[in-house]
């Protein structure tokens, strides 16, 4: 069983409130938005069919994507298949895709204190860089939650911090705990375009994300034709894809590479 698996969120009175109450906590807005907008495709856990299909789909559009990889993982099996093994990381790498840290166990950053969130995501550092693929400059929260223990610890060592509630990067948005956009489920790619034409008109930058990419995907991840649709109605509207590093470097947000 892969930690994924064993995943519980916590439904009490208390985890709702701390929900609520860390979008306050130890926030750093992001001083200026984008002046086009902008779009990067990432993909947690980064199972096998993500490495490969996601990132052919990609390349063919001259684009690169996001790998927010949990070094713990690497190679096991899990509820979206089988994860991509260490090797994979270096050459995603090499080719100009983006790979960020999702903690080395796929903690829990919501039930987690800071200390140990800060432990497992720099053991996770190591390994990915001992594998070739570093540095590690941006960061997601493995089920998008966190503590606000967690989020003050981890954003010492990121630029970007991404969580999973919906919105857009602009003037003032939280880069401790960034909003993205999932494209999951059966009405994943219908919500994704809503948000796409909601960055363009507003000017700003959308994080979408996914996690495996085959014709049968799981709960959490999508098709190669949605992904490949979604790709090119991007540029066709003439955004920018960009990696969440590039995106962080056009708008003068500091990354600590580690």
């Amino acid at each position: 069983m892969s930690p994924a698996d064993a995943y519980q969120p916590d439904r009490t009175l208390k985890g709702k409130l701390r929900r609520r109450l860390v979008r306050l906590a130890h926030r750093r807005p992001l001083a200026r938005g984008p002046g086009a907008p902008m779009v990067s495709f990432t993909f947690d856990d980064a199972p096998l069919t993500a490495t490969e299909a996601g990132a052919r789909l990609l390349e063919a559009r001259g684009a690169r994507g996001v790998f927010y990889v949990s070094a713990g993982l690497a190679g096991t099996e899990g509820p979206m298949g089988r994860f991509a093994p260490a090797a994979d990381y270096a050459r995603l790498a090499q080719a100009g895709h983006e790979i960020a840290c999702h903690t080395y166990s796929h903690l829990d950053c919501g039930q987690a204190e800071g200390d140990v969130a800060d432990l497992d995501a720099a053991r996770n550092r190591a390994a990915l860089a001992d594998w070739g693929a570093g540095p590690i400059t941006n960061f997601a929260y493995p089920y998008g939650d966190v503590a606000a223990g967690p989020k003050g610890a981890l954003s010492r060592s990121y630029g970007l911090l991404r969580a999973l509630h919906h919105g857009v990067i602009e003037a003032g948005t939280d880069l401790n705990q960034a909003p993205a956009v999932g494209i999951e489920g059966p009405d994943g790619e219908a919500i994704a375009e809503h948000w796409l034409a909601k960055a363009q008109a507003r000017n700003a930058w959308l994080i979408l994300y996914t996690h495996d990419v085959r014709s049968d995907p799981s709960p959490w991840g999508c098709t190669p034709d949605a992904l490949a649709r979604l790709i090119d109605r991007a540029q066709m509207s003439g955004m920018q894809i960009v990696t969440v590093a590039e995106g962080a470097q056009r708008l003068g947000i500091e990354t600590a590479a580690a």
